[in-house]
């Protein structure tokens, strides 16, 4: 199973944002022992770092994000993606268009987000964690 998380997923875990923590770190978890494929766009990394700075500091964002590295694929922004998002009309928002078309790049399953409505023009079904870890337990029964 091939999943793109979100950034508000990613947060979540990060910062044990209740009651979203949960879900979101056993989503992580799942990454970790490649129960599942994760991946994350790379941008999501930089505007982690600028959401967070408030909480962390430097050095405690940059360990945190380089084992969230370790743990998902990230999916790298090019010119055709950010293209692509621009000229897309389905979409209101291009940070979430950019986020389905790096679903979309790496043929993921689902992207796991909180808010799936933002995606319901996505060539990639978004899913939210709690729905997304029940799916994953009745394929694994």
């Amino acid at each position: 199973m091939v999943v793109l998380i979100d950034t508000d997923v990613l947060i979540d875990a990060l910062v044990r944002r209740e009651p979203f923590d949960k879900e979101a770190r056993e989503i992580l978890e799942k990454c970790y022992e490649k129960t599942i494929t994760g991946f994350v766009a790379a941008h999501s990394f930089t505007n982690m770092f600028y959401i967070l700075r408030k909480i962390y500091s430097i050095d405690e964002m940059k360990q945190l994000l380089l084992h969230l590295s370790k743990i998902v694929n990230i999916v790298k922004i090019d010119e055709l993606l950010i293209v692509n998002s621009l000229k897309n009309s389905l979409f209101s928002d291009v940070e979430d268009c950019l986020q389905a078309e790096c679903a979309k790049i790496v043929n993921a399953d689902y992207i796991v987000t909180r808010n799936a409505t933002d995606f319901k023009n996505s060539f990639v079904s978004a899913i939210s964690p709690n729905d997304f870890l029940d799916f994953i337990e009745r394929e694994n029964a």
